[in-house]
This record gives C-alpha cells, sequence and structure tokens, in this order.
C-alpha cells in the first residue's frame, strides 16, 4: 500500500495568506508613515552595522525598491561623483536612473567607507559580515530586529506592527501621491 505524505505546516516558516490579512488588519494599512519610517531608521543606531542598514532602508524607501533588487545592487551603479543611481528594476520594471538626495549621498558614502574596509569578495553594493553579497534573509531579519527595537524604544509610541520589506515599498508609493 502507498502511503502519502502530507506536508507539515511549521509555525514561524511561512507567511500564509491569513497571517499577512490577520497583520494587516490589525495595523490597518500595509505602509508607513513618514513618522514609522523615522522610528525605524533612528533604531538602526543599535545595529552592529549601522551605517550598511541606514543606507539599505533609505535606498528601499526613497527608491521603492524590492529586497532582490537592493540585494542585487552593484557597486558601478551607485555613483556618488555624479549623483546617480542606477536602478535595475525586476519583474518588468523600467531599469532607471534616478538622483541620490542629500541625506542618502551621506548615507551611501559612510556605507562605502565602512565597507572598503570590509574588504568585499564580490562587486555587489551591500554585503554581510562574511564579505559576501547581503541576501534577502539578512534584509528580513534587519526590520524584524529594527521593527522590535523602534517598539522598545521608550521615548516615542511604538510602531503597532512589525515591518516586512514590502511596506517600505508602498511608504514610497504612498510618500509619492501625497
Amino acid at each position: 500500500m502507498r502511503t502519502i505524505d502530507k506536508k507539515i505546516n511549521r509555525p514561524g516558516i511561512r507567511k500564509t495568506t491569513k497571517n499577512r490579512k490577520a497583520a494587516r488588519s490589525k495595523a490597518g494599512r500595509s505602509h508607513l508613515t513618514g513618522l514609522e519610517l523615522g522610528k525605524l531608521i533612528a533604531a538602526t543606531s543599535s545595529t552592529r552595522n549601522e551605517a550598511r542598514d541606514r543606507c539599505l532602508l533609505l535606498l528601499m524607501f526613497l527608491h521603492g525598491l524590492r529586497v532582490s533588487e537592493v540585494c542585487r545592487l552593484r557597486l558601478h551603479q551607485v555613483d556618488t561623483q555624479s549623483r546617480e543611481l542606477h536602478i535595475v528594476q525586476l519583474k518588468r520594471g523600467f531599469s532607471t536612473t534616478q538622483p541620490p538626495r542629500g541625506d542618502e549621498l551621506k548615507a551611501i558614502s559612510a556605507w562605502l567607507k565602512q565597507g572598503v574596509r570590509m574588504k568585499p569578495t564580490s562587486e555587489t553594493f551591500f554585503v554581510s559580515e562574511q564579505h559576501k553579497p547581503l541576501h534577502r534573509s539578512t534584509v528580513n531579519l534587519l526590520l524584524n530586529t529594527c521593527s522590535k527595537a523602534a517598539t522598545l524604544a521608550a521615548r516615542q509610541p511604538p510602531l503597532p506592527f512589525l515591518v516586512h520589506p514590502q511596506m517600505l515599498r508602498h511608504a514610497c508609493g504612498f510618500a509619492l501621491a501625497d
């Protein structure tokens, strides 16, 4: 007799549509406000790679980048001399050249100074502590850690939810619409 193995549903491994809808309904929206984004960026000061994490969050928000687009960003795509950022969009998006803003340029310069000292083995813009290209799970962990840290900050009201990467992309769209 042939047995059929059923897929074991382990909690915490995958988010189901039901869990996402529950988290969204708890927050009431799927994007961050400017105040919440400020809290999230301020929470990067407690991370080990503050310059990288701050630069990563700013790029994701200001340019509406997906996690995979940020992780695939190369050094030659970021030109601080001519103030251009070459964005390669995935999923049938348009690849464009965008100008970085002043605070973003400062964050990029700070990360480049720190990144050179790390001596990365690849040409990717964001590297991990192991000198390898940054993985999307690391970005998810960063956002989870920063949103918890922003929630625990005593001086500010807490974030009403844990932040996921797509919320930064949505926040960019909402900021452009306003």
